[in-house]
């Protein structure tokens, strides 16, 4: 099977590149914007007619969430225009989409884990601009995988983890929102996911929203406190509310997955956030060496 990734130097696309070689029937051409802009219709056309993929993996977002505030349409471009640039694309060569979606799609005013079904309500430009990007996933492609997750972190590209590392390091204490709730998601469990469904495709029927996410919940404070214990920082983590923190996007405050649909339909156990972090800080430390 040939497998078309953009955005292939973020956090997701670099872990689908190292996890390439425990998936020998997967022919992969990588793709970021050197190679490919996803925002020139006429150029995602003539890669996907040359290269033929039976799937491609949209790993390419405009992730800045504050910026995006005043960056709307440079947000909108990448995260709306140009998936709907790729889902006709995909539409027009018979191979399916796969699509990196947020839990920002919601406004965060829930308070048991979002199913995929329930309204959104998106509130931020970012946040915005991805619901925007979903609906023309629904609208242009004929077989598509919606993948929503949340708290993204890896080893690769900028994300709380490394912030955390790099300013537990520097500072005695930090102050660290507790207020917000979610789950954090090891990029590398995403990507083994993605990859495990892709040999099963099969079991995807159209236009498909699916929810995923590491198992648990945590605060921001609670992935903090994590990330220096495992980190073994000598840094005081301080719990404040989203108030005492203001930034220029609104997060949601409640924003936790229920991830019973994708695991009953692709039979996946899904580890335990802490697990997970543990796994990638060990990974990144090992570098540090």
């Amino acid at each position: 099977m040939q497998i078309l990734v953009t955005g292939s130097n973020g956090q997701l696309g670099n872990e689908i590149r190292l996890l390439q070689s425990t998936y020998p029937s997967f022919e992969f051409l990588f793709t970021d914007l050197a190679e490919l802009d996803i925002t020139n219709e006429e150029a995602v056309d003539n890669i996907v007619s040359g290269f033929k993929p039976a799937a491609i993996i949209n790993c390419a977002a405009y992730t800045a969430v504050d910026k995006a505030e005043q960056e709307e349409k440079i947000a909108f471009l990448i995260n709306s225009n140009a998936v709907g640039i790729l889902a006709r694309a995909a539409a027009k060569h018979d191979a399916l989409l796969v699509h990196i979606s947020t839990d920002y799609v919601f406004d965060g005013s829930g308070f048991r884990p979002y199913i995929e079904e329930d309204p959104t309500n998106p509130v931020s430009m970012y946040a915005k601009s991805k619901h925007s990007g979903e609906q023309h996933v629904s609208s242009y492609a004929n077989k598509a995988l919606i993948i929503r997750t949340s708290w993204l972190y890896s080893e690769f590209g900028h994300n709380f983890v490394k912030t955390i590392m790099k300013y537990g390091r520097e500072r005695e204490q930090l102050n660290v929102v507790f207020d917000q709730v979610g789950t954090p998601t090891y990029a590398r469990d995403l990507a083994r996911v993605i990859l495990d469904i892709l040999e099963n495709k099969a079991f995807v029927q159209g236009v498909e929203i699916f929810h995923f996410s590491n198992e648990g919940v945590a605060s921001w404070y609670d992935f903090a406190k994590a990330i220096v214990e495992f980190c073994n920082i000598d840094c005081q983590i301080n719990p404040i509310e989203t108030r005492a923190y203001p930034l220029p996007a609104v997060r949601p405050f409640y924003s936790v997955f229920n991830k019973s649909k994708i695991k009953q339909r692709f039979k996946l156990e899904i580890p335990y956030w802490r697990d997970s972090l543990k796994e990638c800080i060990a990974r990144m430390l090992e570098s540090d060496k």
